[in-house]
């Protein structure tokens, strides 16, 4: 089977669900293609886009539309054109998501637990930090305490300070005395673990055959490419973001979330050249084609030159 082929049955596969989440799949190229090359598109650019994979120019409009209401992205009319961008409060979240999208999994865990104390919040913030620090791995140990051990602080100083509860949240630290089967019974307490193994268990059987096709083909077309890229974050990321990203200690045997990683950091690298030459030619801003990527983009998954020596 072709590359061609199976990237067609991936986009069917997509097609075919009940609910066909334009608005989500217009985000996941957004964070990965977009925002890392200047952040700013021609709509017209973008509509065309969107039809390889079906969707029809006036859900783009639609969807477009629903994220600028929602504070995600800011247009500017230039003319009859309409150029579209990521606001300041898009930017930082894209840029909170990156970190945990594109960053290596855990690998060295102290033992100490970053703890958030909610009992002197109303119950709608309370709510409200909940939702908005389940994006960061936070889980719920009690009905007042959410907890995670490795949390990206920078991360969560930013929310906090978005939800203008940075003098309102207690945040403490707390130190793993013992580490056996007890943390782990506590792990799956405070997050469905076994939810997430089996979306990534199925992530892994969506796209390992796809990775073996790819290294069989020699020259992988920028189109393809850039729909296979696409595809394959909009499904990791889907189970990522759901993902704590516990240390190895917390996390039952044979996690999935490791080979999964594996996986998409593989297809990752294998299509990065082939997709930058896609959105070179087919993607345009007021001033001409998009920016070159930045040397950010160079570091996702651990940096090309990671990939050469593993």
């Amino acid at each position: 089977m072709s590359l061609e082929t199976r990237v067609r049955s991936l986009i069917d596969e997509f097609q075919s669900r009940p609910s066909l989440r334009a608005g989500s799949l217009i985000t996941t190229v957004f964070g990965d293609s977009i925002a890392p090359r200047g952040g700013v598109v021609w709509l017209g650019s973008l509509i065309q886009a969107m039809s390889e994979f079906g969707i029809s120019e006036r859900l783009v409009r639609t969807s477009v539309f629903r994220l600028a209401k929602d504070g995600w992205l800011e247009s500017d009319q230039i003319g009859r054109r309409s150029y579209y961008s990521l606001t300041d409060e898009g930017r930082e979240r894209f840029e909170q998501a990156t970190h945990r999208i594109y960053g290596e999994p855990t690998t060295h865990w102290d033992g100490r637990w970053c703890l958030l104390l909610l009992s002197a919040l109303a119950a709608q913030d309370k709510e409200l930090v909940r939702k908005e620090l389940r994006w960061l791995g936070f889980g719920a140990m009690s009905a007042n305490v959410l907890a995670h051990p490795t949390p990206d602080m920078a991360d969560l100083d930013i929310t906090l300070r978005r939800l203008k509860l940075t003098n309102d949240v207690v945040v403490m630290s707390a130190e793993t005395l013992r580490s056996d089967a007890a943390m782990r019974r506590l792990a799956r307490t405070g997050w469905n673990l076994d939810d997430i193994d089996a979306r990534y268990a199925s992530f892994v059987s969506m796209f390992r055959p796809v990775l073996a096709t790819l290294r069989k083909t020699r020259n992988v077309r920028p189109k393809t490419a850039f729909l296979l890229r696409t595809l394959l974050i909009q499904e990791y990321r889907k189970v990522l973001l759901r993902d704590p990203q516990l240390p190895a200690e917390l996390l039952p045997t044979n996690w999935h979330g490791t080979s999964a990683y594996q996986l998409c950091r593989n297809l990752y690298v294998g299509l990065q050249q082939a997709t930058d030459d896609y959105l070179t030619a087919a993607m345009e801003t007021a001033d001409g084609p998009l920016p070159p990527p930045g040397k950010s983009v160079s570091l996702r998954f651990g940096g090309r030159q990671a990939h050469k020596t593993r």
